[in-house]
């Protein structure tokens, strides 16, 4: 059992206080409910001032096994009702996805694109007149940060149907290979908030751009600071213009964007599906 003491009090106080207590707890004339009151307060004390470890051997360690009102500041009882609601919550969230999955299956790129995933990154590679060309995403955190800001706006001057629908544009890297090339020319790219248009007298506006241009090492994931890197906020339009055409000449264009949103959109919202499944698993887990 566990007393308070007050400041100044001698040992033979503290003995006799405990004493007192004790046989308070244990006399034969107190109500059954009111012993349970009185454990909750103690479990309490040991709660806030001690651990819940503590608070857990203080609540099983009484010798009055006695019918009783549950103890209501019992944090485990309180810990598998909140897990049992969010598990439940979770299974109609799950039921609600599956239900507004547009792909049960993942779309195929076109262009002859052969497409390897691992987890939440994909990797697309093609080969063009002996160049080898690759292009590398991942869904993580590709889901633009205005987009909740538009899902409030939606929800409060349209019909739940009528809502934005959400879209992946994961930024993503080319690299290209030549065979006789020491090095791989890389592009990182980005999809804009705004569809872009470099130079002048062009049909279709450009909606992905590219953002930084290196050479770098075939096939390392992470791109060197000694080699050199092209930042293109400050490059000549027309420099720009050459570099879009030698990616499109590749089959990286418009349409291949396209497509790649409506991938990344695809496996983001799978991915999801799984994260959900995985957290209600490990909630409902003993």
């Amino acid at each position: 059992s566990f007393v308070i003491f007050s400041k100044g009090m001698s040992a033979s106080a503290h003995i006799a206080t405990k004493s007192s207590t004790n046989s308070f707890l244990e006399s034969e004339d107190l109500n059954a409910a009111v012993r349970h009151v009185c454990r909750d307060v103690v479990a309490l004390v040991a709660l806030l001032y001690c651990s819940p470890v503590l608070h857990c051997i203080v609540t099983s360690s009484k010798e009055d096994r006695s019918p009783g009102p549950i103890s209501l500041i019992n944090p485990f009882h309180l810990l598998k009702t909140g897990d049992k609601a969010f598990g439940e919550f979770l299974l109609d969230e799950i039921k609600e996805e599956k239900k507004i999955q547009m792909n049960k299956s993942l779309p195929k790129m076109s262009g002859g694109w052969e497409q390897e995933m691992n987890g939440t990154e994909v990797k697309l590679t093609r080969q063009v007149s002996g160049e080898k060309v690759t292009v590398t995403f991942n869904v993580n955190n590709s889901i633009p940060p205005n987009f909740e800001e538009e899902v409030e706006q939606g929800q409060q001057q349209k019909p739940a149907e009528d809502e934005p629908e959400i879209v992946s544009s994961p930024n993503f890297v080319i690299e290209v290979t030549k065979q006789g090339a020491k090095y791989s020319l890389v592009f990182d790219c980005h999809f804009p908030e705004d569809e872009m248009s470099h130079g002048d007298g062009e049909e279709e506006n450009d909606i992905f751009a590219i953002r930084e241009v290196s050479f770098q090492p075939e096939g390392d994931s992470d791109w060197k600071e000694t080699s050199y890197t092209l930042n293109t906020d400050s490059l000549d339009w027309a420099l720009y213009d050459h570099m879009m055409d030698f990616l499109a000449d590749r089959g990286v264009d418009n349409t291949f964007a396209d497509e790649l949103v409506e991938l990344s959109t695809a496996i983001e919202h799978q991915e999801y599906i799984k994260f959900l499944e995985d957290l209600q698993s490990f909630v409902n887990c003993k």
